[in-house]
């Protein structure tokens, strides 16, 4: 297994949000590889704004693993997600898994 495989499968997806914004990304050596922001549009609805993946890691799943652990996020706190993005609205109109949270 190459260095890159195993980082993305290895790494860990951090949150971090404010009383506005949040935010999903993954981190390597202290830098930012990956991320996902969303802005709190309603008391119970995001949207998420834009996604970003290095150029590295591009094709490897790294922002399909940060839009599920974004929906995980959504579904324990009953939100409802408008896909701004463009990634996450491809992403909403392939996959069913994500029509609960979709806005």
């Amino acid at each position: 297994m190459n260095f890159k495989k195993q980082f993305i499968m290895d790494s860990n997806i951090k949150h971090k949000e404010n009383n506005t914004n949040g935010l999903f990304f993954i981190e390597k050596e202290q830098k930012i590889v990956a991320e996902m922001q969303y802005s709190f549009t309603d008391k119970n609805e995001i949207t998420v704004n834009h996604t970003e993946v290095k150029p590295e890691l591009k094709g490897k799943g790294v922002g399909t693993k940060l839009l599920d652990a974004l929906a995980d996020y959504a579904r324990e706190n009953n939100l409802k997600v408008v896909p701004l993005c463009p990634f996450v609205e491809v992403q909403f109109s392939r996959y069913q898994k994500y029509n609960d949270i979709k806005k």
